[in-house]
């Protein structure tokens, strides 16, 4: 990875376009630092699926979202700092800390219910066995009170974090030398 400082031309202002609220650039990005226009398109979509306003479902629900896609694939980097942004934005230590548990066991019925447990039920499904979704898995989650606009949302965070989960356990990326998460810290999680 090309670092920062040495960064020049469409690098660095592909750069400037991915910093973070810490004014860093994490890893996940950096990795793309070779071929840098696979970068632009990799920061448009992380920002649109997971920090776009229009979003109907709250984004510590879609962190995670992400979460546990990326405990199913086994992606710590991205568990590591989608988890944090979670619990940054949950602001419950006891309810995430029981999230946690509950996710690692593959078992959110534990501590989800309704649409929100349907969502994650349907997120798992979407990770580990994408060959068999059918029409019914979706109907089951309108069925659960789900909004076709919740629906997908779920389904591009899912897609994406299996995208990025895959490039960064392909390209072996750690978070060594990132600031841990997108939201800054309170101090009375």
């Amino acid at each position: 990875m090309i670092p920062l400082e040495k960064a020049t031309g469409a690098l660095k202002a592909l750069y400037e376009k991915a910093l973070t609220p810490a004014g860093t650039v994490d890893n996940v990005m950096r990795v793309h630092s070779l071929r840098p226009h696979t970068m632009d398109g990799h920061v448009t979509l992380y920002r649109s699926v997971l920090h776009n306003p229009d979003n109907e479902l709250p984004f510590w629900f879609l962190e995670m979202v992400a979460s546990y896609t990326s405990i199913i694939n086994n992606c710590d980097y991205s568990l590591t700092h989608h988890f944090a942004n979670a619990r940054r934005l949950l602001k419950d230590k006891a309810r995430s800390d029981a999230i946690w548990q509950a996710l690692h066991a593959g078992k959110p019925e534990k501590v989800f219910a309704g649409k929100e447990l349907a969502l994650l039920q349907y997120a798992a499904k979407l990770t580990a066995q994408v060959g068999a979704m059918v029409k019914a898995d979706v109907d089951a989650l309108r069925d659960a009170g789900a909004s076709d606009g919740e629906i997908l949302e779920v389904n591009q965070v899912c897609a994406y974090f299996n995208y990025s989960n895959r490039l960064l356990n392909g390209l072996g990326v750690t978070t060594e030398g990132d600031v841990i998460g997108y939201y800054q810290d309170d101090e009375n999680q």
